[in-house]
């Protein structure tokens, strides 16, 4: 799917042949990696087939047979590969703190939090074996107070809070561990990765600067990514699924295609900043947590950024800042 913004025509990959043409054609920039917002998706997403029945559209649209899942096993060896990452520093919409951000260092294994509740016990038993790195976390740290953001290190057990099972427990939450199995595999040691907790304000602007922080470890081999979902309402399933969300929703998600392919970076972040306003937005995210990510990819990606749309499946949408 294509349309013109000026003179340039903007292409909206939704298949998987568009979404491969748009990844295959990001620049091998090893000293100076994009910053990317991803769909992060759902436990769903690696769930087993005795859903499906229960689920309908959503499972066929959000399952493990998705388009979300299929791009996100194409979008990380391809970031491997074209950007030979030294670290990752990730963003997710299930972790925000007040007054301080909070960067994890769990040392030689991340942990895992399992906060979802009312999966089968299966999905409490999930695995995805990866690193932490105390110099990059603490490099991180020292980026968000020169920028003036109060920030520190986690202490390896300090719990994020309670689990599905009931328990209090440290680690990374689903919107790292779900995408990252799918993206890296279930072991992935070789790049180590640390944890960034957003502005729990969520104030568009200050999650913005958060984003803008962190910019100058893109140029240092670093890997950014923010993820989230730009359709995230669970008290209307049917939101989920473009043809059965209402009207006002999908001119939404239409909106934030629009917004976020405009060339004019001044003009661009002004039509991103505005889209809180939009008539759909709260039936799209009656909390903004899961939107709020964008603003962060957006502020990593520097003042001056173009921006490559690689997937636009509704919803669930990747895009990547300054590439």
């Amino acid at each position: 799917m294509s349309t013109t913004n000026g003179s340039t025509a903007v292409v909206f990959p939704k298949t998987r042949d568009e979404w491969r043409e748009a990844l295959d054609k990001l620049p091998a920039t090893p000293g100076k990696i994009p910053a990317f917002f991803f769909a992060h998706g759902s436990p769903i997403l690696i769930s087993d087939e005795s859903r499906g029945k229960q689920m309908g559209a959503m499972w066929e649209f959000n399952g493990p047979k998705g388009p979300l899942a299929a791009f996100l096993k194409d979008f990380g060896p391809m970031l491997l590969k074209k950007y030979q990452p030294k670290g990752i520093v990730v963003f997710s919409a299930h972790w925000d703190t007040m007054g301080e951000r909070l960067v994890s260092d769990y040392g030689d294994e991340n942990p895992l939090f399992m906060d979802y509740y009312g999966f089968p016990p299966s999905l409490y038993q999930l695995q995805f074996k990866s690193r932490g790195d105390s110099a990059l976390s603490q490099r991180v740290v020292e980026a968000l107070k020169k920028a003036g953001i109060q920030a520190r290190t986690t202490l390896k057990t300090e719990p994020r809070g309670m689990d599905g099972l009931g328990k209090k427990s440290p680690g990374f939450d689903h919107g790292v561990f779900v995408p990252f199995r799918l993206m890296f595999g279930d072991e992935f040691m070789d790049v180590p990765i640390v944890e960034v907790s957003m502005d729990g304000t969520l104030d568009p602007e200050k999650n913005w600067a958060l984003g803008e922080a962190v910019q100058d470890l893109r140029r240092e081999g670093v890997l950014v990514l923010s993820g989230g979902l730009l359709v995230h309402n669970l008290r209307d399933w049917e939101t989920f699924v473009e043809h059965t969300a209402p009207d006002v929703v999908t001119s939404f998600y239409q909106a934030i295609l629009s917004a976020v392919a405009i060339k004019d970076p001044a003009q661009r972040k002004k039509a991103m900043l505005d889209l809180v306003n939009h008539p759909g937005f709260r039936q799209a995210h009656p909390h903004e947590d899961h939107f709020i990510p964008l603003y962060v990819a957006a502020g990593a990606g520097g003042k001056d950024a173009d921006v490559r749309i690689l997937a636009a499946h509704y919803g669930q949408p990747t895009f990547a800042f300054d590439p």
